[in-house]
């Protein structure tokens, strides 16, 4: 069975363990997922089955959107609501000061990666170092926040929207904004809205040809060829330019890529569901 949908990660759950859920539902071992949310997250995460696992690096999805909240004066190792270290009063902001932090941040910005994240270091997740006892270094990474905006500033909670470019750590910019007004914050909530054009619809079975970032190009020869894996030539190919395409065989579809008027396979025969 081949199947693309979405599925809304319930809270403290790692994303990883949340697959256990879906293999059971559907009666397949064969399941995989693409963008990991935080335990403490939750919302829409895009998982396939079958071949369809194998699409997850040719599928648009970009911006991301999510909700979150931060939790003024709560301080954190993880910048979430697991680790609290403290809690203190702090005093109350005008929304003028919410906005015009929540807008500082607005753009292109550099920012170090949460300790406690996925990011690797030396093969490892900087997470599980951090779990281990061992200092973790991370290097600056750069993303792109398209929009910003308050939803809702009730003390010490600010609850806010953001639509940001692909590997971008909201936690941290939680941290950015606490930093702005001068005081330690944590995120106690935060959800996934929306990946590009993927967000949760009952776990509706999706067609990936609608998802796939990369243009169709037409093959012209004889079928059979792409339905038996064989060697493909350049001249069957209306665009013949270099690049990576998926290729409609009717009931399968492929993904190839011509570099030097070279036809090679990335994916051969991927069965529609």
């Amino acid at each position: 069975m081949n199947r693309l949908f979405v599925v809304n990660k319930p809270i403290f759950q790692t994303s990883h363990s949340y697959m256990g859920y879906v293999k059971k539902k559907y009666g397949t071992k064969r399941v995989g997922f693409s963008g990991i949310l935080d335990p403490f997250a939750t919302g829409c995460l895009i998982v396939a089955i079958g071949q369809y696992t194998k699409l997850f690096q040719y599928l648009k999805k970009t911006p991301k959107a999510y909700s979150a909240t931060l939790w003024l004066g709560a301080k954190s190792d993880s910048l979430d609501i697991e680790n609290i270290l403290s809690i203190q009063d702090v005093k109350e902001f005008t929304i003028d000061e919410v906005y015009r932090a929540l807008e500082s941040i607005r753009g292109e910005i550099s920012y170090y990666p949460p300790k406690y994240s996925a990011k690797r270091i030396n093969g490892k997740r900087a997470c599980d170092l951090v779990r281990e006892g061992k200092e973790v270094k991370l290097k600056k990474i750069t993303s792109t926040i398209y929009d910003i905006h308050l939803i809702h500033y009730n003390h010490p909670f600010i609850h806010f929207e953001v639509m940001v470019s692909e590997g971008s750590y909201i936690r941290s910019f939680g941290q950015i904004i606490a930093e702005k007004l001068g005081v330690d914050a944590t995120l106690s909530s935060l959800k996934r809205l929306y990946e590009g054009a993927f967000y949760f619809d009952n776990e509706k079975a999706l067609n990936p040809l609608k998802y796939l970032n990369i243009p169709q190009n037409i093959y012209i020869g004889d079928i059979n060829y792409l339905k038996l894996g064989r060697k493909l030539s350049i001249e069957y190919f209306k665009n013949q330019n270099n690049g990576v395409y998926w290729i409609d065989g009717d009931d399968f579809f492929s993904i190839i890529e011509i570099k030097e008027k070279i036809v090679k396979y990335r994916l051969n025969r991927v069965e529609k569901s």
